[in-house]
């Protein structure tokens, strides 16, 4: 692994939000309250796609990344280095790191096909985001789990309407 994707694999955990709004419901709160988490260092946008139909089906697309074109493809080289060792093993590591690195070089993950597929299942008057979020606020105190040795065993976003369920959440998913 190159330094790079070792800063990467360790600088915290990756989500997709996808949200959804009739119309265009978007306010004034949203990207300035995505601006403030980037600020603080608690998130950064890996890739960003937002999709905006009309009641007639004409549709507008706009993208966004916090990665620079360096980030971007050694991201894409780690994540092909993945896929290539799962389905060919050590030998496969290589020709992955290169075919992620060439995928990523427009720097974004999400590409065409996504958009086409994403824009095709949004009903009409729909305005939707999908997001790559990477939880840089976890960093931390991951590296000190892993310098103790520990491992993660369950990472699960709970809803705050469901922790009043929890324990009937994990008698229907038992570990």
């Amino acid at each position: 692994m190159t330094e790079y994707t070792e800063t990467f694999e360790s600088s915290g955990p990756i989500q997709l939000l996808a949200v959804a709004f009739p119309g265009s419901h978007f306010t004034g709160a949203i990207l300035p309250a995505l601006d403030r988490l980037k600020a603080g260092g608690i998130v950064r946008v890996i890739d960003a796609v937002m999709i905006r139909k009309d009641a007639e089906g004409r549709t507008l697309v706009a993208t966004s990344s916090d990665l620079e074109w360096q980030e971007a493809t050694a991201f894409g080289a780690y994540l092909g280095s993945l896929t290539g060792f799962a389905m060919e093993g050590p030998e496969g590591m290589e020709t992955g790191a290169i075919a992620g690195a060439a995928e990523l070089a427009d720097g974004h993950v999400f590409d065409d096909d996504d958009v086409f597929r994403l824009t095709q299942a949004l009903g009409p008057n729909m305005t939707a985001a999908f997001i790559l979020i990477q939880h840089t606020w976890a960093s931390e105190f991951l590296g000190a789990v892993a310098g103790a040795d520990g491992v993660e065993l369950l990472n699960e976003w709970i809803r705050p309407e469901a922790v009043l369920t929890l324990d009937a959440y994990l008698e229907r998913h038992p570990s």
